[in-house]
């Protein structure tokens, strides 16, 4: 099963407590591929670069089994910029710079070869390139993942509302959903959302896991309590590509599926944070997996004596 992956490929500068860097790999179709990767060896990539992103890291994915035939690189402009400084708790942040270069041209096209996707992962964009995206497809895939984030829902909401009604996933924190619904619980919160279209809700709430909602039915998966987090900001994207990539491994979508992909999910983001950037995920071997997803076994199994 190949799984296509929309969304930026770039550099970040990042500082967190515990370190500082001024110049690495990020972007969200980035850190999807190289987590969707371990399940599925057919990933099909569509960004756009400048002339400064290194084709050794183009040559890393590709080594990986992911397709860059979708990855348009413009010759005289630079690969778009990000840079963010996170506070103590790691889960809040200000952004410090953000340049557009390419991405202010982002006009996505989906290669011939790769129309037979079954699985496609929309990465946070503008909700008009979503939808472009999808409009392209000429087979819909057999599932559509999507995420946004709440600088859409403020700026482009109409759009965002048209692009609900056509994916079958749809991946937010809980202040998003609380936004795009108008409402504080969450369980209301989700109803409203999926009453907008998507069949299957993600909420991530960082470091105190996810909740998965379909029809009526409500599923938490923890996170996994680590020592150190030096890194957060590919986690989402990373939690997203593990998503997708078990269940295109598994061609499996049911809910009962979908509890395991978000373990899967938790899992690689909580190796994405253990170093800046990518790192970490070009260095996990499939022991290290699968040992990471016997400790979520752990976490969450008990015994009980009834008295």
């Amino acid at each position: 099963m190949s799984v296509i992956t929309v969304g930026t490929m770039a550099f970040d500068a990042i500082e967190t407590p515990f370190g500082k860097v001024d110049k690495i790999i990020g972007g969200s179709a980035t850190y999807v591929a190289y987590a969707a990767c371990n399940f599925v060896r057919d990933v099909k990539q569509i960004s756009i670069v400048g002339y400064d992103f290194p084709e050794k890291e183009m040559k890393e994915l590709q080594s990986r089994g992911v397709d860059t035939t979708g990855v348009v690189v413009v010759p005289d402009k630079k690969s778009f910029f990000w840079s963010g400084k996170y506070h103590i708790d790691m889960n809040s942040r200000d952004t410090l710079v953000t340049d557009l270069n390419v991405l202010a041209d982002f006009n996505p096209v989906v290669p011939d070869s790769y129309q037979d996707a079954e699985f496609l992962m929309l990465g946070n964009l503008m909700p008009s390139i979503q939808l472009s995206v999808i409009n392209q497809m000429k087979k819909r895939p057999k599932l559509i993942v999507m995420d946004t984030m709440n600088f859409w829902m403020d700026s482009a909401l109409e759009e965002l509302k048209e692009v609900l009604k056509k994916v079958d996933v749809l991946l937010v924190n809980d202040g998003e959903a609380r936004q795009l619904s108008n409402e504080v619980s969450l369980v209301k919160a989700a109803r409203s959302i999926m009453n907008m279209g998507p069949r299957f809700l993600i909420i991530k709430k960082g470091e105190h896991g996810a909740l998965l909602f379909h029809e009526n039915h409500v599923f938490f998966a923890p996170a996994l309590p680590l020592e150190e987090v030096f890194d957060p900001t590919g986690a989402g994207d990373t939690f997203a590509g593990g998503f997708i990539g078990h269940l295109a491994k598994t061609k499996d979508i049911s809910f009962d599926n979908m509890k395991t992909a978000i373990i899967v999910g938790s899992a690689m983001a909580s190796f994405c944070v253990e170093k800046f950037g990518p790192d970490r995920l070009k260095e996990i071997t499939r022991e290290d997996i699968e040992a990471r997803l016997d400790e979520f076994v752990q976490l969450v199994n008990f015994d009980i004596d009834l008295v």
